[in-house]
């Protein structure tokens, strides 16, 4: 299980207003390269959206969806990418005095992903937080004006 932590300069009501704007799903996840929301409600419980995988001229879509969300504190997705199965993504937002403690937790749920699961894959997912919590903390300690809100 790759469990991974990042201070972010900003308070929370920041970092979940990058969280909650399913348009910027793609600026602070690493690896899709686009994404789409397919419901209205994101990040309701419940809520969808599609994003693309691209690695040189070869492209595959998948779906993320809400499975638990506290406004503010938590939120809790399920990655579907096809033929790799399903991965857990937990983000839980702290507050650290006037900045934000980010907590990231992810494992395979289901399917290819799970059964292949092994120690050079966490090194992968680890390496990965790295880059996405970096992400993250660009975006959301941008000056509020400029962060999209859903």
């Amino acid at each position: 299980m790759a469990v991974r932590h990042q201070l972010i300069h900003c308070p929370p009501r920041r970092v979940w207003a990058v969280l909650a704007d399913p348009n910027l799903y793609g600026e602070w996840v690493v690896g899709p390269s686009d994404s789409t929301p397919l419901d209205d409600s994101w990040p309701r419980t419940g809520a969808r959206l599609r994003y693309t995988l691209r690695l040189g001229p070869w492209s595959a879509e998948g779906t993320t969806t809400v499975r638990h969300q506290e406004v503010g504190k938590e939120l809790e997705l399920e990655a579907s990418f096809k033929s790799l199965g399903t991965a857990r993504i937990f983000l839980q937002l702290r507050p650290w005095g006037e900045e934000t403690l980010v907590v990231c937790d992810e494992h395979p749920l289901r399917g290819l992903g799970g059964t292949l699961h092994n120690p050079v894959s966490e090194a992968a997912l680890q390496l990965r937080h790295r880059g996405m919590l970096a992400r993250l903390a660009k975006i959301a300690e941008r000056h509020p004006d400029e962060v999209h809100r859903a």
